[in-house]
C-alpha cells in the first residue's frame, strides 16, 4: 500500500478537511476494495467541532506534545491532538471538585434543559458527528449515524431522568421521629471509554452523571478523541457550566500515568471503564486504597444459540447483525455460535449466502460499505490467529479467512468447531464467526456458560416453555431471544461475572451517580 496526504487545512470559521488518497494492490481478492481505497476520502466537517486541544474548566488547553489520530482505513493521520499527562488530568480534577459545588445546586430542572439543549446539538450535527466516528473508529457512514443517534438517545433519557430522582419517606417505629432517604450525587466522576463507540459510550455514563449533579473528567480512547473533543465542543454550546465536562486526551504511553490520576486521586468519589476485563481489574486495585464507587463494564464472550425449533431464516438475519455490527467490534458480538444438529446444515448454507449477499467491504465513507477495518493491526493479527488455530484443530474455512491489506479482514466462517479452539475461549472482536454443532439444551447451556465472563446472550426458538427456561439459565446480564440487537437507553445494560460491575442506562443507570443519605428527624411531638 501507499498513501499520499493531498492537503489538509484548519482555517477558523471554515470547514476543516483532510483528504487521503491511498491506492491498496488487492486485485486478486476484493477488487471493490481496491477500488474503493484507490479513491480519495475527506474528512469535512465545521471547524468548531474539530477540536485538537484538552477540554478543562471551560477553556481549551495545549499540552507539552502532541500524538496523531490515524484514520485505520488508510493508516493515514487525519489529526494531532493535545498528549495530556498526569499534570493536565489533575487540573481536571480539581476543576471538576470545584464545579461539583455549584453543579449539584442547580436544580433537576435547570440541569434538564441543559441536557436537552446538549441533546438538541448533538442531533442538529449528526452528519458531522458520524464523519468523525468513520475517520477515527473504522465504521461504515450508516453505522456512524445510528451511533449518534444512539448516543443522542441517552442525553435525552437522562435529561428526563434527572427530575425522577426520588427518595423515600419510611414509616417510623416512634411517633416522635420520621424517616428521609435522601438522594444525592456521589461527586466528581472519572470517565474512561472505548474506541469502538466513541461517542455513545462517553454520553451513556456522562448523562447519567451530570443529571444526578455529578461532574466529570473524560478520558477518551488515544484512537478515537475527536468525537469526545467535539461532544465537549457542543457542551459547551449548550451551555453547560465550566468544570461539569472535562476531556482530557492523551496517547497510549501516557494513559497509564494518566488514568492513575483518575483513580487514585482523593478528589474523585467515582469511576466508571469500560473496556477489557484485565484492564478493569487494574483500574479496581488503583481505586481500592481511596475506595471509590466504581462501575464496569467490561468484556464479553456472547453465546449465540439456534435451536430446532427456530426461525432459521430469523435466526441468520440476528446472526449477521449481532455478528458483524462494526466488523464485530462491540462487547455485545456474538462470540460462539451453537447450532442444533437438527438445523445445523440448513442454517450454514443461509449464513453463508446472507455473507456473500450482504457484506462489502471498503472505507466506512463509501455508502455501500457495510464492513470496515479493524481499528489496528494488532486486532487484525488476532483474528487472523484465532482462524490460524481453529483450522490446524480441525476447523472447516468455509468463507473468507484471509488477512488484508492494513487493519482489513475478510468476514470468516468456521464450521466444526469445538471448545479447545481459542476462537471459544476468548473474546474475538472481529469479523469471525465460528460454528459449534450441538445435541441437546442441557449441552447448549453448559458451553455457553462455560465462561468467566457473562455480558450478552442469545438464543433462538419458537418453544415458549425452552425460552423461558433458556433465558433464566444463561448467566449474563442481557438477553437476546429472537433478536440480535438490544440496546437502548431504556434498558439496563451491564453483566455478570467478570464482565463487571453495575448498571448503565435505565431509570436504574442514574443510581451508580447517587449516595442514597438517611435523615432521622426527631424530638417530634405526637
Amino acid at each position: 500500500r501507499s498513501a499520499e496526504v493531498l492537503c489538509c487545512t484548519f482555517t477558523p470559521g471554515m470547514s476543516a478537511v483532510c483528504v487521503l488518497r491511498t491506492r491498496c494492490f488487492l486485485r486478486q481478492v476484493f477488487p471493490g476494495l481496491s477500488a474503493a481505497m484507490n479513491r480519495s476520502y475527506s474528512l469535512d466537517v465545521t471547524a468548531p467541532l474539530l477540536r485538537t486541544q484538552g477540554y478543562v474548566d471551560g477553556r481549551w488547553v495545549s499540552a507539552a506534545s502532541v500524538f496523531p489520530v490515524l484514520d485505520p482505513a488508510t493508516g493515514q493521520e487525519i489529526a494531532r491532538v493535545a498528549d495530556c499527562g498526569p499534570a493536565e488530568a489533575k487540573q481536571a480534577v480539581d476543576a471538576a471538585y470545584k464545579a461539583f459545588h455549584s453543579w449539584k445546586q442547580y436544580s433537576a430542572k435547570e440541569r434538564s434543559v441543559l441536557l436537552r439543549k446538549w441533546f438538541d446539538l448533538l442531533t442538529l450535527h449528526k452528519e458531522d458527528l458520524a464523519k468523525l466516528i468513520t475517520f477515527e473508529c473504522g465504521k461504515p457512514m450508516r453505522e456512524s449515524l445510528g451511533e449518534m443517534a444512539y448516543s443522542a438517545s441517552f442525553l435525552e433519557w437522562f435529561s428526563e431522568e434527572a427530575r425522577r430522582v426520588y427518595g423515600d419517606i419510611v414509616p417510623s417505629p416512634a411517633k416522635d421521629r420520621k424517616i428521609l432517604l435522601l438522594k444525592q450525587p456521589v461527586g466528581v466522576a472519572s470517565i474512561i471509554t472505548p474506541w469502538n463507540f466513541p461517542s455513545a459510550m462517553i454520553t451513556r455514563k456522562v448523562g447519567a452523571a451530570l443529571a444526578a449533579g455529578c461532574t466529570v473528567v473524560v478520558k477518551p480512547a488515544e484512537d478515537t478523541p475527536l468525537s469526545a473533543l467535539a461532544l465537549a465542543e457542543l457542551a459547551e454550546q449548550a451551555g453547560i457550566p465550566a468544570g461539569v465536562f472535562n476531556v482530557v486526551p492523551c496517547s497510549r504511553e501516557k494513559t497509564p500515568s494518566v488514568g492513575e490520576v483518575l483513580c487514585t486521586d482523593p478528589l474523585v468519589a467515582k469511576i466508571s471503564f469500560t473496556g477489557s476485563t484485565a484492564t478493569g481489574k487494574v483500574l479496581l486495585k488503583l481505586a481500592a486504597d481511596t475506595v471509590k464507587k466504581a462501575s464496569m463494564e467490561l468484556g464479553g464472550h456472547a453465546p449465540f444459540i439456534v435451536f430446532d425449533s427456530a426461525d432459521v431464516d430469523m435466526a441468520v438475519g440476528g446472526a449477521m447483525a449481532s455478528k458483524f455490527r462494526n466488523s464485530g467490534q462491540t462487547c455485545v458480538c456474538s462470540n460462539r455460535f451453537l447450532v442444533q444438529s437438527g438445523i445445523y446444515d440448513r442454517f450454514m448454507e443461509k449464513l453463508g449466502r446472507a455473507m456473500d449477499a450482504e457484506l462489502r467491504l471498503g472505507h466506512g465513507s463509501e455508502p455501500e460499505t457495510t464492513q470496515g477495518p479493524l481499528i489496528n493491526t494488532r486486532a487484525a493479527e488476532k483474528v487472523a490467529h484465532q482462524i490460524s488455530d481453529a483450522v490446524s484443530r480441525g476447523a472447516k474455512l468455509l468463507k473468507g479467512g484471509k488477512r488484508l491489506d492494513g487493519s482489513f479482514m475478510e468476514p470468516t466462517l468456521l464450521g466444526d468447531v469445538t471448545t479447545e479452539m481459542l476462537c471459544t475461549k476468548e473474546e474475538t472482536f472481529g469479523p469471525l464467526l465460528p460454528v459449534i454443532r450441538f445435541n441437546s439444551e442441557d449441552e447448549a447451556l453448559a458451553i455457553a456458560n462455560a465462561s468467566n465472563v457473562g455480558l450478552a446472550g442469545y438464543f433462538y426458538s419458537q418453544d415458549v416453555s425452552q425460552i423461558w427456561r433458556v433465558a433464566e439459565a444463561l448467566e449474563v446480564g442481557l438477553v437476546g431471544v429472537n433478536e440480535g440487537l438490544l440496546s437502548t437507553p431504556e434498558a439496563t445494560f451491564g453483566g455478570v461475572k467478570q464482565s463487571g460491575l453495575g448498571r448503565e442506562g435505565s431509570k436504574y443507570g442514574i443510581d451508580e451517580y447517587l449516595e442514597i443519605k438517611y435523615m432521622c428527624f426527631g424530638g417530634l411531638k405526637p
